[in-house]
């Protein structure tokens, strides 16, 4: 739906909706909801039980509201270019937008949450996140580790973890492998599999933290063994048994056996192209076994007159309200 929130009549449609919702969300730079009406405030005499939640790039208060922003300015003041890549080359971002979506899930389930106390208490509230909270949040276990130990986390070779090993990518006779024994049952079956046997009684090995003190030769030693197969050998050889990926592009991705028995790619009608099929990546999430089923979202406006025809609003109103730029 499109309403010009700028204009008084557009205001009173606005409120109209308002009136029956649950919820009003905006991803907006942190000065602007308020500016157009958007946050609780301004809307509770017109709903109390409204949810204002609010997507912005720093907040809604403090010295940057007025910034605008957006996801790899946040990866790289939060941190997160420092740990990614290989030592010794530039600073590097994550390859995909994940602070927009992880942002995204945040508001989601706060919006959520909101509604149903709103809903229970009669008051609704504002809600909001930020593009910046995010993405310092999800420093997580890093950020534990420098509050309280002073440790900075570095780049380390092969997207190696820090502190357990091996997880890690390793060399195939045909490419990569990762390979994540990320718990001490893990590294027995991963030397059985190679076919080595006295590797688990080495002690250089032995627990997490002597393979971390010996991780260089560890890597050297599973290079060795691990390049004597291909990744996909070495796939059907751990069958589940040893925690391990191959590296693929998207279109490896995409065409993966494993997508398709997931059904995790859902085909539409085009709504651009009617004789064609547009086709997206199922939701993740799964009710009763099944991935919501989902339509391409719908062209700019192409609701607004059935939104307000239940508003009550005349085939003429309409017009008017259209020709005036009102929507």
């Amino acid at each position: 739906m499109t309403i010009d929130l700028q204009k008084d009549e557009g205001q009173q449609l606005f409120h109209g909706l308002v009136k029956t919702a649950d919820a009003v969300s905006n991803n907006l730079r942190g000065d602007v909801p308020e500016k157009l009406g958007l946050d609780y405030n301004s809307l509770k005499s017109v709903n109390p039980k409204i949810v204002c939640a609010h997507l912005t790039a720093y907040g809604r208060t403090g010295s940057r509201s007025n910034w605008p922003g957006f996801d790899y300015l946040m990866q790289a003041e939060a941190g997160w270019f420092s740990v990614t890549g290989e030592p010794g080359t530039p600073p590097a971002r994550f390859g995909l937008s994940v602070v927009d979506m992880m942002t995204g899930l945040a508001m989601a389930f706060g919006l959520v949450s909101a509604v149903v106390a709103a809903r229970s208490s009669g008051t609704g509230r504002d809600m909001d996140v930020s593009l910046f909270d995010l993405a310092l949040h999800n420093t997580n276990y890093l950020a534990t580790w420098y509050l309280n130990e002073g440790v900075v986390t570095e780049r380390l070779q092969r997207s190696a973890h820090p502190s357990l090993t091996p997880c890690q990518l390793y060399k195939t006779a045909n490419g990569w492998i990762f390979i994540m024994c990320n718990k001490e049952k893990f590294w027995p079956i991963l030397c059985q599999k190679l076919n080595r046997h006295d590797w688990v009684n080495d002690a250089r090995f032995k627990l997490f933290k002597d393979r971390l003190q010996h991780r260089d030769t560890l890597q050297e030693m599973l290079d060795n063994e691990l390049s004597k197969k291909s990744t996909e050998d070495w796939l059907n050889i751990f069958a589940g048994s040893v925690p391990a990926s191959p590296i693929n592009n998207i279109q490896e991705a995409m065409e993966n056996p494993f997508v398709k028995e997931r059904g995790a790619i859902h085909e539409f009608a085009n709504p651009s192209k009617p004789n064609e099929t547009f086709r997206m990546v199922a939701h993740p999430i799964r009710s009763g076994g099944d991935a919501p089923l989902r339509k391409p979202a719908p062209k700019l406006g192409a609701d607004t007159e059935r939104l307000l025809d239940e508003l009550g609003l005349s085939k003429t109103r309409i017009k008017e309200l259209r020709d005036l730029e009102i929507i």
